[in-house]
């Protein structure tokens, strides 16, 4: 049975999305707030999060953010706000699609089958991850560059992945330390820039037309 998190402040709303989602035999838990939201999305592992743009406390965007920090599940976003900018810092954000309101509960089933018909296609969301000519699979810690087979360490591998997780968002050293190190190690923030290095150097990467950009003074991107 497909689990599923609504992130709804709307109680009524809530209740209604998760009586027709169990109808269609879905497992389904609501959080009412951000905050209990985001840490469930982090604690427990989902097939699919419908999250509200306006919550109280911790809004969509910011879980949205903090999610992807750390899983790639599936997100849809409900909101009713329907302006352009808002639907491309939605997607931007980290969300894989997004519904306004109201919408007709077949259109919101619709969405979330198509969804999963592209994770069943393409296999787990969460193991294999892609950029350019680079394929890195996060179950069997395979990563590849074209036809070449890449020998990583643990740490280049984690910290590749996290790179990959979060294509075109900038990734402060801050950020790469507490996520590939953990934010109580008792690390030198100048071995995050040692291992993006060794990475790059693996890679094959080549400056400005390389994988990974520095931003001085900020951190790193993949783009």
């Amino acid at each position: 049975m497909k689990k599923i998190l609504v992130i709804e402040d709307e109680v009524n709303f809530a209740r209604f999305i998760e009586l027709e989602l169990t109808h269609e035999s879905y497992s389904v838990t609501v959080a009412y707030d951000g905050e209990k939201g985001l840490k469930l999305a982090l604690s427990e592992e989902w097939d699919l999060i419908l999250l509200d743009l306006m919550l109280p406390g911790l809004g969509g965007f910011d879980v949205c953010r903090r999610v992807r920090e750390k899983k790639l599940t599936p997100i849809i976003m409900l909101t009713a706000r329907d302006s352009v900018i808002d639907r491309v810092s939605g997607l931007d954000s980290g969300a894989d699609d997004y519904i306004p309101k109201p919408f007709a509960i077949e259109e919101l089933l619709a969405r979330i089958r198509a969804l999963q018909r592209r994770v069943d296609k393409y296999g787990d969301s969460q193991s294999l991850l892609t950029f350019r000519d680079i394929s890195l699979n996060t179950d069997s810690r395979i990563v590849m560059k074209g036809e070449l087979s890449i020998s990583l360490t643990k740490r280049e591998f984690d910290l590749l992945a996290l790179f990959m997780s979060n294509i075109n968002r900038v990734l402060t050293r801050d950020m790469l330390l507490d996520n590939v190190w953990g934010f109580d190690a008792e690390v030198e923030m100048n071995v995050v820039d040692v291992y993006v290095r060794y990475v790059r150097n693996k890679l094959g990467d080549s400056g400005e037309e390389g994988y990974i950009r520095t931003l001085r003074g900020i951190g790193y991107v993949m783009r």
